[in-house]
């Protein structure tokens, strides 16, 4: 008898454990990759094979005399390898597997009509669910004989120029239409910055996935190759798990994680949105996450980077906000070189992640959240062309930023939509005040790509350079703004959102030893690379 109840107790404690088992993956659906990188679930797989060739005359059809090349490495998403002397290569494949050519450097892949890069294939023999609201993949029928990739050679300098777009996020065709006029015509007159390529880091929609080929014809007009990454609102709301919630990305964009080589630097686009169905009484929601899968590629594909490269991942969510980004934290943190991007959160900001957050490397590792297109998701009062000034909320305009890359080194410049190259800041200030209040006056600036390694100054008229005090406030602009809106019952533009406390905002007092009259105040802010830029504000001293 007691052996029996002994026997239960012990069931029922297992069943206990399985159920706390199941609850842990469904908090945590994308839990970190095993030590070595094994993976534990057994599908069917095929052997695909082919060819990456040099393809002198650019049609994408392998003739005679043009050569495999070898040593260039080729994936499915999981494993990584090297194409041998011939330029072949073999690779496992599932009936869900994309495979990608990872770009070496000074070649280029084949772009489509709309200047998306061409470097991979699509192997899904019954397609995409075809109940999903909007379409996936096709289906692709049966293995061809030879899967090959065409690359064509460019040369690619050790300094070099890229665009980043944070959330350029449509909803439809009039906030395309936005983005055209108040971003894509100011890229194009600037002959694209002399960049190589661009990067949208997500949200590259807002939710409907049709908009994404109005979207794509507008940013082709840049005429650069363009890359992409998967936002939290370019996925299929109606999957049932994450590994189905990218069907439509990957039919417009190919693979929601790869990576490829320009000039001395190697760039990792990063899949760090886990979507969770709805289930049990839950609704459908997202999380910030890589995945065992995921974590596997990029180990193998940093075991092929010499340490010493500069290596620039690219993704959506903030790396602060992923689950487990400590596995790609023990990836990255014993290389000198190594840096990240994300928007998502609709303010512009620089981290520098340390032993707070469980970064073990020598130095802090800098993650940049980049300004956003869309700014406020087109939000506010429009402008007299029609386009809402959809300032974020951090105080900074909607715009893009520009990176240049030598060797190991980065810079990144900030430039406002609609707006000249010099503006920088706001400088906050009284109109007019009198002589006995400037101790008390406190003029403000907030510099929009100010970081915590940025050294701020002001002066008043020829008076000496003072030091600015870094402080964390909420911009005084976009709060009156949001009250002024408040007021207006009538007021038909979305509504702007609430203002955050600011960390690139720096405060100082006017000095004393200045005469009475219109003065001008100069704000001068030093960033990291060692460039410097001036603004000015006038002020009347009475």
């Amino acid at each position: 008898m007691k052996s029996s109840c002994l026997l239960s107790l012990m069931f029922v404690v297992f069943c206990l454990s399985q159920i706390q088992a199941l609850q842990a993956q469904q908090v945590q659906p994308k839990p970190a990759a095993p030590a070595n990188g094994a993976l534990t679930a057994v599908v069917p797989k095929s052997i695909a094979r082919g060819v990456v060739y040099d393809d002198k005359n650019r049609n994408r059809t392998r003739e005679a005399g043009e050569k495999g090349l070898p040593g260039v490495r080729v994936s499915n998403g999981i494993d990584i390898v090297k194409t041998d002397a011939e330029g072949k290569y073999e690779l496992t494949v599932t009936d869900d597997t994309i495979l990608f050519v990872i770009k070496p450097r000074n070649y280029m892949t084949h772009l489509n009509a709309q200047n998306l890069p061409q470097f991979y294939y699509i192997h899904k023999p019954a397609g995409s669910p075809a109940s999903f609201k909007f379409p996936g993949v096709a289906p692709t029928g049966p293995l061809p004989e030879s899967v090959d990739f065409a690359l064509y050679e460019r040369p690619e300098p050790d300094k070099f120029r890229a665009l980043f777009f944070g959330d350029t996020q449509p909803r439809d065709i009039a906030e395309v239409e936005y983005m055209t006029h108040d971003v894509i015509e100011q890229v194009v007159a600037q002959e694209a910055h002399q960049a190589s390529f661009g990067v949208t880091l997500g949200d590259i929609v807002f939710d409907d996935l049709s908009v994404m080929e109005p979207h794509n014809q507008s940013i082709a007009l840049i005429g650069l190759p363009w890359y992409n990454v998967l936002g939290n609102h370019d996925q299929n709301y109606d999957a049932p798990d994450d590994k189905l919630s990218d069907e439509t990305f990957e039919r417009i964009y190919g693979p929601s994680y790869y990576s490829f080589d320009h000039g001395p630097a190697h760039f990792i686009v990063v899949d760090d949105v886990t979507w969770v169905a709805a289930k049990d009484g839950k609704k459908a929601n997202y999380v910030g996450g890589l995945g065992p899968e995921q974590m596997t590629f990029i180990r193998k594909d940093l075991e092929g980077i010499p340490q010493d490269q500069l290596v620039v991942l690219m993704m959506h969510i903030p790396l602060i906000d992923v689950l487990d980004r400590q596995d790609l934290y023990r990836l990255i943190e014993k290389r000198p070189a190594a840096i990240s991007l994300s928007a998502h959160t609709h303010n512009m900001q620089h981290y520098y992640i340390g032993q707070e957050d469980g970064w073990m490397g020598a130095k802090k590792h800098h993650h940049i959240v980049n300004v956003t297109v869309c700014g406020s998701w087109w939000s506010g009062r429009k402008d007299e062309r029609g386009i809402p000034h959809a300032t974020m909320s951090d105080g900074g305009p909607n715009g893009y930023s520009i990176m240049e890359f030598d060797g190991a080194n980065y810079s990144l410049e900030l430039h406002a939509a609609g707006r000249p190259e010099e503006y920088q800041m706001n400088i906050y200030a009284p109109e007019r005040i009198k002589s006995s209040e400037r101790v008390e006056t406190k003029v403000l600036a907030n510099v929009f790509n100010g970081c915590e390694k940025c050294k701020c100054e002001m002066r008043l008229g020829e008076s000496a350079w003072t030091a600015m005090q870094a402080t964390t406030m909420a911009d005084p602009a976009l709060v009156e703004e949001i009250a002024k809106d408040a007021l207006d019952l009538t007021h038909k533009w979305r509504d702007l959102p609430k203002p955050h406390l600011t960390p690139h905002i720096w405060a100082g007092a006017l000095p004393t030893a200045v005469s009475n009259g219109t003065q001008l105040i100069e704000v001068r802010v030093t960033f990291p690379d060692g460039k410097t830029h001036t603004s000015r504000r006038g002020i009347v001293i009475e």
